[in-house]
């Protein structure tokens, strides 16, 4: 039986020698589909001793061409090899591997799948030729091989796919679309095939990296992209949706786009719709790389997100109602994905409608438009982010958070009420002074009071006296008059806020940005648009750029289409690269518009430059490419993938739209492709040429091998050259010198065809040497000499095949044999043949009177019962070869007549792949029934109507064992005796065997089974049993009387079951059957599994005293109570005296419970558990208990504290340091800084604030202060700075960042 599935193995021998060993296959080849016009390669590794020998078949048709079908063995990989250089569509076929050596045969079957090529759909857009379909045409199959179809209780091949192009961070999101809770034990297999993925895109991509799913984008389009670097810049991209091929171009209007951008390749799907969504492949060449699944739900938004206000350090919320559940949307800054980290907080409610998304610690940069999109729904809402007002940088909390607010609002009750005091003092004192003033002018003036006077300063007092705290509660405390009739007017009073102030009732928010201007990049010389849409129709806008108003004679066409607003610049130019903002009464909307100028070709050009240049050796071989485009523009020349660079023979001239490269003194090794690669900082242009030069051809091939080398001509042939200078071989010139003179002499030219040339004219004994040169339009090739040819010297044949008995009869052997492989130069002109009686050492001739022409012979000279053996030889015009290997012995007697049937056929052992037999002789009947001389064993299986021959060759003995038999199947088996005279009859058995062991009641193996389990919920449950039995049992889990549940799966094997749930809940507790079952008899056993969780904790506990020196404790049921029927209460208490706890009662299943030995002056505290298999809750504690103890006052005298000033100004701890970065790599610089209060830190480039730049990443942890940059650039140079201030002062740092090409 073999090692390796799939491979059949059928040995040739009862008994294998010891150190010998049947074949068999260590690898074999693996099934292939392959494009047709390419090469399939089956390889194979085979052992064996002796070594086993590899051939190859196929079901329909023959593999006699040896063009069509190679083979060979690689003695370094030891691999067997079967090649196909170019495969087409009849090459589909089931083929064969078969390894045979003396003992036996092993082999297996696979399959080549041929697939039909198409070409690929250029796209749409501009009647210009691209320029890269003159370059290279690809071939690519239609359809892609479709995934296997999901099984029953395996994971969908799907989410495998999705899993290997996804970041870890999204591995939650997408195994709960498939409906995998707990994906951890799906890691191991996936490191393993994420490995295997990467080992294939290493052949075709030398980086990938920034895989980005597909999202639908504020713009409308579905996008996905990743950052891409392949090895060859040439290979074929392919997009395929559900396993079809996908026409795409990099025409933005096009329905599927695909935009690169350095390394950065963008898919996208304009306008998706319910049909777009698909399982969409990105292939390179034949390798997946990227791999999403655009799924667009039904679904709309029942409350959009609305705009938020936020101050700086604390949180903003955006939350939107979905009108079905879904696991997650799509949340968008810009054009910007968010993910949940520890900047954005991303949460669904349990039902899977509510979406929240959390802005932590906001700051400026975090204002903006944000966006929430569910299927092909979007909702927008931006977030102002306002000034901290008292200038802390503490982290506030929520806006929401009511604890902060009534903190807050304590706070300034407390200062209301002592200003209230301050200002009554002071107001009650100004009173008094104006009212001892106005009195002692009264008495000057008339001496008497004025009672009008009097009365209104007392009628002041005392308004003041009734309303000061409504006066205070109003927040006016600077006004110190007492304006009664403001005091008294309660619908002008001012409301104490707390928190961001919000208005009282909604009002019209005026003009809102339905979609704001998106940020835009636009050729130089084509179209731009900027578009926004606001809520009014009526309503008109202003156009600005860099902050100056546009109108229509600048250029730029302004259209307003109701809500719409468009800018329109018709023809694209440098200075058109600005910021552009529209303002609608008040609101506004800002975008970038970046003009490119990528490098460009004319047509014309490219045509001429594509045309192959053909020189003649030793000349020059010149290029010419006008081209356009932004400057800087990096111009490379390659040859064949290296680039070239100025040389002795390389010359490159590069001006600011031309670039010329000379080759000069070209040789025949300089033919091949001629590449130019044209790149700015807006893309990437090439082009590619081909050089041909041409010369003489290199001398032919040797060795020169001898056909004929008879008395009258000598012939020999040749191979053609390796080189043939660039064109064809016309002619071969034929030379000849005799051995030991100097002459050459011309013998002429012979067609360049023809291969092998034959000279009639020499003679016989003399030894000839002949050159052979190759002629072609160029000139004439070096020559290849032969070794020293003899004519006419003798060379005899080889020995022919060993003969073979076709017939034996006691007056005439028949005999045949095959041709030697070596006639000796000439041909054969016929064979000897010799016997040899046994026992003799004598061999005599057959045929005296002349050669045997033919290659068979009847032999007649023979005697009746004697034993032969014959061998042959071959004759050819130099004499007879070496004779032959002898044949076989036969005898020289009439055929024998066949054996009888073999009797007492018996099994003796069996299990389930084996069965062993035996049996006796059969007796020899004089006249009808011979001696038997061997015996065959067949077998049959029961469905099928045909029988199979165990052993090829026939046995002696009487015994044999059937191998490789399928488990618990019927056979028939049947033996037949056979001799010379052919095979008898066959006996077989009267009922049909089958291939099991003996019978064995089923029975557990384990000795110590447990019958109870707990797992915790979420855990796995894992319940294992070892049994034995004959034949194999049915095996039926049963939970509680009923089958299981389809989460569980269950796991057989020969010699035990196994059941396991990945991801257990409550739900899974119950009394757990196996059942065993066979033929003989039934076994089952019952496992108790409890599935729970650490218990939560009982509700408040409450004491009361009935009995002095005893308390009563009482609680509320532990929410688990009715789930756990094992949950129960154990109660520890700590009283002041010890300080430890103790368990004072355990094993409560009530609510109530009396403490004793309660003492006075002490204090107790109680704690109540709930408890259950799992261990502990969480306790509830009691409030302190104690009976007060009458003591003496004791007094502490505590010690004046003085409190420390802390704070101080920023300074650097670490400060930057310069730095050089190589282009494309990332660059971090980081710095550490103190002071309290913590410092605000500012980063700038060149004097430019960078804290708002999305281009930078910024952080500040504990004082340490980053900035990274992802991938730098030329323009990322200069001089960076760190400013640091708070209240105390202010300090800065700076350095010098140089970016290398």
């Amino acid at each position: 039986m073999s090692r390796v599935s799939g491979v059949t193995v059928i040995q040739s021998v009862e008994l294998v020698p010891l150190g010998k060993s049947t074949p068999d296959f260590t690898r074999k080849p693996m099934a292939l589909n392959v494009q047709e016009g390419k090469k399939a390669l089956f390889k194979a590794m085979v052992s064996g001793a002796p070594p086993p020998v590899v051939t190859w078949e196929r079901t329909r048709g023959e593999m006699n061409d040896p063009n069509m079908y190679k083979t060979r063995y690689d003695a370094r990989g030891r691999e067997h090899i079967l090649e196909i250089p170019s495969v087409k569509h009849e090459h589909a076929d089931t083929y064969k591997c078969f390894a045979t050596n003396d003992y036996g045969t092993a082999s297996c079957n696979i399959t080549l799948n041929v697939i039909e090529a198409g070409s690929q759909q250029k796209g749409q857009g501009g009647n210009g030729q691209d320029f890269r379909s003159m370059l290279k045409k690809t071939v690519v199959p239609t359809r892609k091989k479709q995934l296997p179809p999901k099984k029953e209780g395996e994971i969908d091949p799907k989410l495998w796919e999705l899993l290997l192009s996804a970041r870890k961070r999204d591995y939650e999101k997408i195994c709960l679309d498939f409906g995998v809770t707990d994906f951890r034990w799906l890691l191991k297999r996936l490191n393993q095939m994420k490995k295997e993925r990467e080992d294939e895109q290493a052949k075709v991509v030398e980086k990938l990296e920034n895989v980005k799913q597909i999202q639908i984008k504020p713009n409308g389009r579905a996008e996905f992209s990743m950052d891409m670097k392949l090895w060859d810049a040439n290979s074929s991209i392919h997009l395929y949706k559900d396993g079809k091929l996908v026409p795409y171009s990099d025409d933005a209007n096009s329905k599927y786009c695909l935009k690169k951008s350095g390394t950065r390749y963008t898919f996208s799907i304009k306008d998706p719709q319910p049909e777009d969504a698909g399982f969409y492949q990105v292939d390179v060449d034949d390798t997946n790389v990227l791999t999403t699944d655009f799924q667009v739900p039904a679904v709309e938004f029942m409350d959009q997100i609305k705009d938020a206000k936020a101050v700086e350090s604390e949180d903003a919320v955006f939350t939107c109602h979905l009108s079905k559940p879904l696991n997650g949307i799509t949340w968008l800054k810009g054009d910007m994905s968010l993910d949940d980290v520890d900047k954005y907080e991303i949460t669904v409610s349990e039902d899977k409608l509510v979406h929240t998304l959390t802005i932590k610690d906001c700051n400026e940069a975090d204002k903006g438009k944000y966006y929430a999109i569910a299927g092909l729904t979007a909702s927008s809402a931006s977030l102002v982010v306002e000034a901290d007002p008292d200038g802390s940088k503490r982290r506030k909390g929520k806006t929401d958070n009511q604890d902060e607010i009534t903190k807050r609002k304590l706070e300034k009750e407390a200062k209301l009420r002592a200003e209230q005091e301050r200002l009554e003092a002071e107001r009650r004192a100004q009173a008094e002074k104006e009212a001892a003033e106005a009195a002692a002018k009264a008495a000057l003036r008339d001496g008497d009071g004025s009672g009008a006077g009097s009365d209104g300063k007392t009628g002041g007092d005392k308004s003041d006296g009734d309303n000061k705290n409504e006066n205070l509660l109003e927040g006016d405390l600077g006004n110190k008059k007492g304006d009664k009739k403001e005091e008294n007017d309660e619908s002008k009073k001012k409301r104490l806020r707390e928190g961001p102030l919000v208005p009282d009732t909604v009002t019209d928010r005026g003009v809102q940005f339905v979609s704001g201007l998106s940020d835009t990049t636009a050729k130089l010389g084509e179209r731009a648009e900027l578009s926004c849409k606001i809520s009014s129709e009526t309503t008109k806008g202003r156009w600005y750029k860099n902050g100056k108003l546009l109108t229509n004679e600048d250029g730029v066409r302004i259209i307003k289409e109701g809500a719409c607003h468009r800018l329109i610049i018709d023809c694209c130019q440098n200075d058109d690269t600005a910021v552009y903002r529209f303002e609608a009464e008040g609101r506004k909307s800002e975008a970038t518009l970046n003009i490119q100028d990528p490098p460009k070709i004319d047509q014309d050009a490219l045509g001429e430059f594509t045309k192959p240049v053909t020189v003649k050796a030793g000349e020059t071989a010149e290029w010419k490419l006008p081209f356009s485009g932004g400057v800087p523009m990096n111009v490379q020349w390659h040859k064949d993938d290296d680039e070239l660079v100025p040389a002795f023979n390389v010359k490159i001239e590069t001006s600011a739209n031309e670039s010329q490269l000379r080759l000069t003194k070209c040789q025949r090794k300089d033919s091949g492709d001629v590449k130019i690669k044209m790149k700015n900082e807006f893309g990437t242009m090439e082009a590619i040429s081909k050089l041909i030069v041409v010369d003489k051809p290199s001398p032919p091939l040797g060795p020169v091998d001898i056909v004929e080398s008879a008395v009258t001509s000598v012939e020999f042939k040749w191979k053609p050259p390796k080189d043939n200078g660039g064109c064809p071989v016309t002619n071969y010139i034929i030379e000849r010198q005799q051995v030991g003179r100097n002459k050459w002499t011309s013998l002429g030219e012979i067609p360049g065809k023809n291969l092998s040339y034959k000279d009639s004219d020499v003679d016989p004994g003399r030894k000839y040497c002949y050159r052979i040169k190759a002629k072609n339009a160029e000139g004439v090739s070096d020559y290849l000499k032969t070794e020293d040819i003899a004519a006419g010297v003798l060379r005899y044949p080889g020995s022919p095949t060993a003969p073979k008995v076709q017939s034996a009869f006691k007056d005439c052997i028949n005999l045949t044999w095959g041709s030697p492989c070596d006639t000796g130069g000439t041909k054969i002109v016929g064979y000897n043949l010799e016997k040899h009686k046994k026992g003799t050492n004598y061999w005599s001739l057959v045929n005296q009177g002349g050669p045997i022409t033919d290659t068979k012979y009847a032999v007649k000279d023979i005697f009746e019962g004697a034993a032969y053996e014959f061998r042959v030889s071959a004759i050819n015009l130099s004499g007879a070869g070496d004779p032959s290997i002898p044949c076989d012995t036969v005898i020289a007697r009439d055929p024998m007549k066949a054996p009888g049937k073999i009797t007492g056929l018996k099994l003796t052992s069996s299990d389930y792949t084996t069965l062993s037999l035996a049996w006796n002789k059969p007796k020899a009947l004089k006249g009808t029934e011979d001696e038997a001389q061997g015996y065959y064993v067949e077998i049959r299986p029961m469905e099928s109507p045909d029988w199979t021959r165990c052993n090829s060759m026939p046995i002696s003995l009487t015994s044999y064992t059937v191998l490789g038999l399928k488990a618990m199947t019927s056979y028939w088996v049947r033996v037949i005796a056979t001799n010379y005279g052919g095979d008898g009859e066959p006996q077989a058995f009267d009922n049909y065997l089958i291939a099991m062991p003996p019978p064995v009641r089923p029975k557990f193996k384990d000795r110590n089974m447990t019958t109870f389990v707990v797992v915790r919920s979420g855990n796995t449950v894992r319940l294992n049993f070892n049994f034995e039995a004959s034949p194999h049992p049915d095996v039926s889990w049963l939970k509680d009387g009923s089958p299981v549940g389809k989460h569980v799966t269950i796991t057989n094997s020969d010699k035990g079951s196994q059941m396991l749930i990945p991801t257990s809940e409550r739900s899974d507790t119950g009394i757990y059957t196996i059942t065993l079952k066979n033929l003989v008899g039934l076994e089952n056993f019952n496992v108790e599994v409890r599935v729970t969780d650490d218990p939560k904790p009982p509700g408040p506990v409450e004491l009361d005293q009935i009995i002095p020196g005893t308390v009563t404790l009482s609680w509320s049921s532990s929410p688990d109570e009715k789930r756990d029927d094992r949950l129960h209460y154990m109660i520890s208490k700590k009283d002041s005296s010890k300080g430890t706890w103790r368990t004072v009662a355990d094993n409560l299943y009530n609510n109530k419970f009396t403490v004793i030995n309660i003492l006075p002056g002490r204090e107790y505290n109680f704690r109540v558990y709930a408890k259950n298999d799992m261990g502990l809750s969480e306790p509830s504690e009691s409030p302190r208990f104690g009976i007060q103890k009458e003591k003496e006052k004791f007094i502490i005298n505590k010690r004046e504290t003085k409190s420390r000033n802390l704070e101080s100004p920023p300074s650097f701890l670490v400060p930057l340091k310069r730095r050089t970065a190589p282009e494309g790599y990332e660059c971090c610089m980081s710095c550490a800084v103190r002071g309290n209060p913590a410092p605000r830190v500012t980063w700038y480039r060149d004097n430019v604030s960078l804290n708002t730049n999305t281009n930078y990443y910024i952080t500040n942890t504990c004082g340490v202060c980053s900035l990274l940059i992802l991938r730098t650039v030329a323009k990322d140079n200069g001089e960076y700075k760190v400013v640091i201030q708070n209240k105390l002062g202010i300090s800065e740092c700076s350095m010098i960042l140089n970016v290398k090409e």
